[in-house]
């Protein structure tokens, strides 16, 4: 019953992402969450803490913005104080030059009572790097205030 439970809050929280709120996802973490998105592109990251979890999703949808995140499937395990949740997702969206960006990722994540201590996701860093290489081609030159 409690890995449905778990499953459940999982669900609903990648629903809201998809829809652009990420202050789900932050909401879950611990104090001491630390979070890591492999790979060496503009997203890698290895942050610690929810005001940096935080402001990692900030450049998420600066660099990469109405991209979505659909969950696929979801697993759960573990007791209580050590739950371990496997997540298979769809990445899709537009990119700037208006061509296509479908990838997929997973996201590997620890719970405690509930709440994430440590989120590890891995999405095909090829295909995501060719993206963001794209949107800073595409990107519109920063707009000057009047006498600048």
């Amino acid at each position: 019953m409690y890995h449905a439970i778990v499953r459940s809050i999982v669900r609903k929280t990648w629903r809201r992402m998809n829809a652009g709120d990420y202050e789900a996802a932050v909401s879950m973490a611990a104090p001491d969450l630390r979070f890591r998105f492999a790979g060496d592109t503009a997203l890698g990251a290895d942050v610690r803490g929810p005001e940096e979890f935080r402001a990692w999703f900030a450049r998420f949808a600066e660099q990469l913005p109405g991209v979505r995140l659909r969950l696929v499937d979801v697993v759960a395990g573990g007791w209580p104080w050590n739950t371990k949740v496997a997540v298979r997702l769809e990445v899709t969206g537009t990119l700037a030059d208006g061509t296509p960006y479908n990838n997929i990722a997973m996201q590997w994540a620890t719970l405690r009572w509930g709440r994430m201590v440590d989120d590890l996701v891995v999405e095909d860093t090829l295909n995501l790097d060719k993206a963001l290489r794209r949107q800073q081609e595409h990107r519109l030159p920063a707009v000057g205030l009047a006498g600048d």
